[in-house]
């Protein structure tokens, strides 16, 4: 931020600057809003979207988020449960012998980075619609008109789905879309090793300490530093929906820092 529009944000009263700023993100989403709407694209994604409503009801489904946990995690029992895998959960594929039900991956860094593989993947993916500038459209491609503003939790997946600063929080919305009643989250450690300002962007300098995968993030690859703040507020919005339809997200990571959902044991859910 230039020091003029520091000097202007300090001179102003707070409620002010808040005003200004949900003001400038209401425009933004405004001028995204016809394409996310009305282009092929998201009119096909629309239409699929429509199809796979609620065609889990009643069942349970595991997403797995990415944390060094997820090495702690017998991921071999999931074979045969409905699974959501996100960004690039298909490292572990070779070694859990499967790959995930689901695809998922709303961030532009990793679509950008690792188009090719998630191009090649073979099963219903889910990504933003940012990321129809890498991504070629395909009858298990599915278009989400994600933001980074805009607080809500979207029971329909078809509509914008807020992405509250983690992957995991458009997993929960799209989960809610397919119908699930219960929901338990693995691997989501909510603990970064690396530390800095929250959504900055860097270069990872070597080998990954944050996820299961040295590889994950390895060296020279560009990715953004969590904000876990924001992410607990989003986690809160989801409990909160799940509860209020009778359904359950459940919180079954190993040594997982997060205290949002009710904490299960992982093996007691076998």
């Amino acid at each position: 931020m230039s020091t003029l529009r520091e000097a202007i944000k300090k001179a102003l009263p707070a409620t002010v600057v808040k005003t200004l700023g949900e003001t400038r993100d209401t425009l933004t989403r405004a001028g995204q809003w016809p394409a996310a709407t009305f282009h092929p694209w998201r009119r096909s994604t629309v239409h699929r979207l429509a199809e796979l409503k609620n065609q889990y009801q009643g069942r349970r489904c595991f997403i797995l988020g990415n944390g060094p946990s997820l090495r702690q995690t017998d991921l071999s029992r999931l074979k045969g449960e409905f699974t959501i895998g996100l960004n690039r959960i298909y490292l572990a594929f070779p070694e859990m012998g499967f790959p995930t039900s689901f695809y998922l991956s709303v961030n532009d860094l990793v679509v950008e980075q690792c188009a090719a593989d998630i191009q090649a993947l073979r099963m219903p993916k889910f990504v933003s619609w940012r990321a129809r500038k890498w991504l070629q459209p395909a009858d298990d491609l599915y278009f989400l008109y994600t933001t980074y503003t805009g607080p809500k939790f979207a029971r329909d997946a078809s509509e914008r789905l807020w992405e509250g600063a983690t992957v995991t929080y458009a997993a929960l919305q799209v989960a809610y879309h397919l119908g699930f009643s219960q929901v338990i989250l693995i691997g989501v450690d909510h603990n970064f090793t690396t530390k800095g300002k929250p959504n900055t962007t860097v270069v990872s300098q070597g080998d990954d300490p944050n996820h299961f995968d040295p590889k994950y993030f390895g060296k020279g690859f560009r990715w953004q530093l969590p904000d876990l703040d924001t992410s607990e507020i989003a986690y809160a919005a989801a409990r909160r929906a799940y509860e209020q339809d009778g359904r359950e997200v459940l919180d079954a990571t190993i040594g997982g820092k997060l205290q949002v959902f009710k904490k299960v044991t992982y093996d007691s859910l076998f």
